[in-house]
């Protein structure tokens, strides 16, 4: 009887230190790869600093005026001036739905109305056509 617990116990003793060395050599491993990792991410956030520098470096004014200059007969290129730029109210917004859009939205069932050219204001989408329409189509299948 004692020497089957002597054996059981020393069974016991060399499979727990087969796990412990198996779970020591895993977490070196482990230990290793995200060292690696932790290697490559430097390397990657030291390059993305060098393109950087180098994206400043060729957008200097100077140098951009240069190549404006070298290639304006060819490209047909002109100097930036403050005068070219434009106002807001210069800007063409589409004009707001009429009376008779909304009421026809409100008998069709539909939460929102869209402008002459088919946008839809104020929609997630807002700016993007949504169909042939000039009212937005009614869900289908959602309760109110």
């Amino acid at each position: 009887m004692r020497m089957l617990l002597y054996l059981s116990a020393s069974v016991l003793v060399v499979v727990c230190a087969t796990w412990a060395y198996r779970v020591n050599y895993a977490t070196q491993e482990a230990l290793d790869r995200v060292a690696d990792l932790q290697n490559d991410i430097a390397d990657e956030r030291e390059a993305i600093a060098v393109l950087g520098a180098e994206w400043a470096y060729l957008n200097r004014p100077d140098r951009l005026k240069d190549l404006v200059n070298a290639n304006a007969s060819t490209l047909a290129l002109v100097e930036l001036t403050p005068d070219q730029f434009g106002d807001v109210s210069m800007v063409p917004f589409p004009p707001e739905p009429t009376e008779a859009d909304i009421a026809a939205a409100v008998a069709a069932g539909v939460t929102r109305v869209a402008n002459a050219d088919g946008t839809v204001p104020n929609a997630p989408h807002a700016g993007k056509p949504h169909g042939p329409g000039p009212l937005a189509r009614p869900a289908q299948g959602v309760a109110r």
